[in-house]
């Protein structure tokens, strides 16, 4: 985590744990394993930044999750450089022999409005690499593991894997001579042996767009991806997306009408107002919940 981010981490928790009495505030610092003080004749806000001004990433990352502050839930501007904005966020986890693999899946998902973190390209040299993995895993939207024979005899793959079910991500397995084991087993495995990253990486949108846990987190980045939309071209390929989603709601339907009315990439896109009409209609008739 960079200096900027570690500030605004603590400056947030600040924020929300100094509106607690202080007898939970103490409570909460000594649980994550942070030093209290008896004296202290400051205000709340000054006194928590003192006390975890000093600790982990990781546990300024997981305290700030318990305040339900995270970069994935938070509309803070402050993001993690390595994710694209208004994209629906993959960490892959693989070996370092599949590598190549991981940035053709890489390549691949951006075709599909999908921006995904590879460690091996995407964390900077200058930085605490376990820190920026731990990042990327907290702040993910769900995690595809490409399963090599050798996958489980990493530990490193395994604890990505543990972290991820463990916050109730979606964990989507690639078969790479071997099949799912322990929890991996309960969702569907996509075919990847000796298999272009192409249909892979389509395979596993679709488990995306209809599945319990990111079906609604999907179609909310894909309405972002509408409304920053910088080319004619990528206005085409998203509003085909949304045509798929399997989740809408009244909220979504008027950003839709919004972007179509405020960004010109979208309205003079030829086809696209006239598509998103359509998805309007066609969710209206399905009398959606608002």
């Amino acid at each position: 985590m960079s200096p900027s981010e570690r500030v605004n981490y603590i400056r947030e928790i600040a924020r929300r744990l100094s509106k607690e009495e202080w007898t939970v505030i103490d409570l909460t610092l000594r649980q994550f394993g942070l030093m209290t003080q008896e004296m202290w004749s400051g205000e709340a806000k000054g006194y928590v930044i003192e006390m975890i001004s000093g600790t982990s990433d990781m546990t300024l990352i997981e305290l700030a999750e318990h305040l339900g502050y995270s970069y994935g839930t938070s509309n803070s501007s402050l993001e993690p450089s390595f994710w694209q904005p208004s994209l629906f966020r993959v960490f892959i986890s693989h070996l370092s022999k599949n590598k190549t693999l991981a940035a053709e899946l890489q390549a691949e998902f951006e075709h599909l409005n999908i921006t995904s973190f590879v460690a091996h390209n995407d964390i900077e040299p200058t930085r605490e690499w376990e820190d920026e993995i731990l990042l990327a895993l907290s702040t993910c939207d769900a995690v595809v593991a490409i399963l090599d024979p050798d996958f489980h005899d990493s530990l490193w793959t395994d604890q990505e894997i543990g972290y991820a079910l463990g916050k109730g991500t979606l964990v989507i397995t690639i078969q790479n001579g071997r099949a799912p084991y322990g929890f991996m087993a309960r969702f569907q495995a996509v075919n990847g042996v000796n298999a272009e990253m192409k249909p892979v990486a389509a395979d596993v949108m679709r488990q995306f767009l209809t599945h319990k846990l990111t079906t609604k987190r999907f179609s909310q980045a894909l309405v972002a991806a509408l409304e920053t939309s910088g080319s004619f071209a990528t206005s085409k390929r998203t509003i085909g997306l949304l045509e798929r989603v399997q989740y809408m709601d009244q909220a979504l339907l008027e950003r839709m009408d919004a972007a179509c009315e405020n960004n010109s990439q979208v309205s003079g896109s030829w086809g696209v107002p006239e598509r998103i009409k359509a998805v309007r209609e066609k969710w209206m008739s399905n009398d959606i919940t608002v």
